[in-house]
């Protein structure tokens, strides 16, 4: 059985705000940092992370004696215009105000389309979860971005909510397990004879917040 752990990463100034804080590289804001001697998070083996500094900072904080390992595309979403503003700011922009009424479904104008975001955080889980499990991991945690976390919850927690009830605030997330599901083809063949290890097939079951 593997264990996973999604972790939000601890507050920045601009998350204080309200701001749509996506590919904006902010650190910590360290008045916020919690005293992680009066908190618990679950032990891991190995750590995830997202490129940005936020998710570094915090993994490094978190998990001081594991090494984090950058995964380029659990990179929070580029919010194009919106980004680095909040809803005060935006309240007069009818982009902002049709995106709105779209229910958060339409593309952020300049920015990525939300389906792109989330079909390029699933990637990245799959082959994440098809290394730690070929590595023989127990544990491993995830320190990435709100929208990521909702990405992966969305299409592998069971049983299924839709992708905006797994909100999590900073520094919170989840614990749940990885139950592989049965395929009858595990290989496929590819270019020149070669064999590839399909993605791993599975749902994530016994889901609990952190906090």
């Amino acid at each position: 059985m593997l264990r996973v752990i999604l972790l939000r990463h601890f507050p920045t100034s601009g998350n204080l705000l309200k701001r749509y804080i996506g590919v904006t590289d902010e650190g910590l804001c360290q008045e916020e940092i919690p005293d992680l001697e009066q908190m618990e998070f679950p032990q891991a083996e190995a750590v995830f992370v997202s490129p940005l500094v936020r998710c570094r900072e915090t993994a490094r904080l978190v998990y001081p004696e594991l090494t984090p390992v950058v995964c380029e595309d659990f990179r929070e979403c580029d919010f194009g215009e919106f980004e680095n503003k909040n809803y005060l700011e935006l309240a007069d922009n009818e982009k902002y105000q049709k995106w709105v009424d779209s229910g958060g479904t339409l593309p952020f104008p300049g920015g990525e389309a939300v389906w792109d975001f989330k079909e390029r955080c699933i990637r990245e889980f799959q082959r994440v979860i098809g290394i730690s499990l070929k590595a023989g991991y127990g544990t491993v945690a995830f320190v990435v971005h709100g929208g990521t976390i909702m990405s992966i919850l969305e299409q592998y927690a069971d049983p299924r909510q839709d992708y905006y009830a797994w909100h999590t605030e900073n520094g919170n997330g989840y614990v749940a397990e990885w139950k592989e599901i049965e395929v009858e083809e595990a290989v496929k063949e590819i270019d020149a004879g070669k064999k590839e290890e399909k993605a791993p097939e599975g749902r994530l079951v016994n889901i609990c917040s952190i906090r």
